[in-house]
């Protein structure tokens, strides 16, 4: 049985959300967005298409279509020609979130 997340539920597009957030998102889907959607219905009743990611305080359903998913990977700088984020990247913000969680897991002992 899945368990209920408590952590407040943000919906947003991937292109309003908190760069540092869109970085975590790089690197748990360091491979593209698009094969990682999911579709739910909206409090309109509407059909949507999100990449979910959930961070230590929220759980984010992040708008986007396979298209838009697509186009995100192939408009970044940050992604290679095959979709895939740069090892030079992936080092950086790696270092960049990774450290701040082992230091704030550190800091919490």
């Amino acid at each position: 049985m899945a368990t209920v997340s408590t952590k407040p539920r943000v919906i947003k597009d991937y292109d309003r959300l908190d760069p540092s957030v869109q970085e975590q998102i790089k690197l748990e889907y360091p491979y593209g967005f698009e094969d990682h959607l999911i579709s739910f219905n909206n409090k309109e009743g509407q059909r949507v298409s999100a990449l979910p990611f959930e961070t230590d305080d929220r759980y984010y359903l992040v708008r986007m279509t396979i298209a838009e998913a697509q186009q995100i990977v192939e408009e970044d700088e940050d992604f290679d020609d095959d979709g895939n984020l740069k090892d030079d990247i992936k080092d950086e913000l790696e270092e960049k979130h990774v450290g701040l969680d082992e230091a704030e897991d550190i800091a919490d002992e």
